[in-house]
């Protein structure tokens, strides 16, 4: 890099959690967003429906974007970093939510930081967050795991060492979960989960029919799981001594 050339920097940008309701970015968030042209993106698809519903003038079409990879070498990171060390401003975006929160956004933020190039994350909605501040669990610890394992047994046994923690340290245990499993994690969950554990799911945030429930995994046995269906959720519990 020409020793005359300001590095621009890597803009971290919060995208809608659904089709519908506002974009929740401050104006002056928007703004940095609409001036962009360049963007690494966890799909191109989302990412450019994202763009026009943040008010991008586009055409959208035409914006520059690169899908960054699930495992990427630092070459690959590198490329994707190069027009910030010519000196240009890049946007990262997650499908939805935060960049860099259970995506691989967070390989090229460390990348970032390793070459010198000011990150900066923008203010936006966090399907984690909003999910902690609505469940009426632990706050102050609290861990996140994104994803459990797959197969059932696998699952079971994750969910019952979760819960062991937060009985031992009083933490909240958060995760998330493809949709269209949602269902079969929750019915896990009411199953394996201890009558007096703390259960919250946190459904469809930021959109008109989002809801969120805690009651202790008792209740949830004796009224009727809600169907979750495809709909972006959020579970944690808090274990009870």
């Amino acid at each position: 890099m020409d020793a005359a050339v300001t590095p621009g920097r890597l803009l971290l940008i919060p995208t809608p959690l659904g089709d519908e309701g506002p974009p929740l970015l401050p104006p002056e968030h928007l703004r940095e967003v609409q001036r962009l042209r360049r963007f690494v993106v966890e799909n191109e698809k989302p990412a450019r429906a994202a763009l026009k519903r943040l008010g991008h003038p586009g055409p959208i079409a035409e914006l520059l974007l690169q899908r960054i990879p699930d495992a990427p070498t630092p070459a690959a990171l590198d490329v994707l970093l190069a027009p910030c060390l010519e000196g240009e401003d890049l946007g990262l975006m997650s499908d939805a939510g935060c960049p860099g929160v259970a995506d691989p956004g967070a390989a090229l933020v460390a990348r970032a930081h390793g070459r010198g190039i000011a990150v900066v994350p923008l203010v936006g909605p966090s399907a984690l967050l909003l999910a902690l501040m609505g469940s009426g669990l632990e706050g102050q610890r609290f861990t996140f795991h994104g994803y459990l394992p797959i197969p059932a047994p696998e699952r079971a046994t994750a969910i019952a060492a979760l819960e062991a923690a937060s009985r031992a340290h009083q933490q909240s245990q958060f995760f998330i979960e493809t949709p269209y499993r949602n269902d079969r994690m929750l019915e896990t969950l009411v199953r394996v989960l201890a009558p007096t554990t703390l259960l919250c799911v946190a459904c469809h945030l930021t959109q008109p029919d989002q809801w969120i429930r805690t009651a202790p995994v008792a209740r949830w046995r004796a009224d009727p799981l809600p169907t979750l269906g495809k709909r972006p959720t959020v579970f944690g519990f808090l274990a009870q001594h």
